[in-house]
């Protein structure tokens, strides 16, 4: 039965979204022929780390804070619950902020070993940087994620970092174009979090916790969602339009975007805000069957 507390309380739902970021990264370096499919294992094995991670503390952090209590409209949360002990979330995040850090510093190792020391530093200062934005989202006095900074850290650390992070470990380059389907993944997973803020929008004003879906109002939250969808397919096709010339290669988008914008409408027309909570696990899902497809397009060269 605890075991069932704990798997619930990692979220799974929410891995295949961090998994997509690895995905892309790889997906990218195999286009330009830098694959490596160990660095690119070690990059999901890490990144998993850090996502259950920012789960169990962002469990912690809005209990302590009362954010979780019996007027939220999503999930039932472990420590709020009880069904898991302040005391025992707290030694679960520290091991999770080791488990993080070794599987970080062997995936560096890996990877940039050979080159020189202020490369794989800069790496290591990253993954510290990546382990404090997994903590700190809700835990402490100043909780980036009661400004209002959620989805900015979201967008950096799912997207630019994790994309490009996973392309360069590979191939050992940079390019700068990488950067466009690493903000589509930026997009796309602070949409995620922003369909979490939208639907506990009411609670999340009445305890403090002023993200952006309060910033903005319901209204204004669905309208930034579509600009985060949009945004993403948008950033893909311009990387397509500069790397390839066959027309054919932008068949993913007649694939993929109906998919998002039949959950576009249903978005839109939802009043009762409880309801948004399969989207969540919809947008997670589509997120990595959207790297996929794309990928194979990318890889395909069609």
């Amino acid at each position: 039965m605890q075991l069932k507390v704990w798997i619930h309380a990692f979220r799974l739902r929410t891995l295949p979204l961090a998994l997509s970021s690895i995905a892309m990264g790889a997906f990218l370096a195999a286009f330009f022929d830098g694959f490596r499919w160990k660095i690119s294992l070690l990059a999901a094995v890490t990144t998993l780390f850090l996502q259950i991670l920012s789960n169990l503390a962002n469990d912690f952090g809005d209990a302590q804070k009362g954010t979780d209590n019996q007027h939220r409209l999503g999930p039932e949360r472990a420590v709020q619950s009880g069904k898991i002990s302040a005391v025992a979330m707290k030694k679960a995040i520290i091991i999770f902020v080791g488990l993080s850090l070794i599987s970080g510093i062997v995936l560096i190792f890996r990877s940039t070993r050979g080159m020189n020391l202020e490369i794989g530093m800069s790496f290591f200062a990253i993954g510290i940087g990546a382990i404090a934005a997994a903590v700190f989202y809700t835990i402490g006095k100043k909780s980036y994620g009661y400004s209002g900074l959620g989805d900015l850290f979201v967008f950096v650390f799912f997207g630019l970092v994790a994309v490009v992070g996973t392309y360069f470990l590979n191939t050992l380059q940079f390019r700068w174009d990488i950067l466009l389907p690493a903000v589509s993944l930026g997009f796309l997973s602070a949409g995620v979090l922003n369909l979490n803020n939208l639907r506990d929008i009411a609670n999340d004003k009445n305890s403090g916790k002023m993200t952006l879906a309060v910033r903005f109002g319901e209204r204004g939250a669905k309208f930034y969602h579509l600009f985060l969808i949009l945004g993403a397919f948008l950033s893909a096709f311009l990387f397509n339009l500069k790397n390839i010339e066959n027309p054919w290669s932008f068949g993913w988008i007649i694939l993929l975007l109906p998919l998002f914008v039949v959950d576009l409408i249903h978005i839109f027309k939802t009043r009762n805000l409880r309801m948004l909570d399969p989207f969540l696990k919809k947008l997670a899902l589509k997120t990595l069957l959207f790297v996929i497809v794309y990928g194979a397009f990318l890889i395909g060269r069609y």
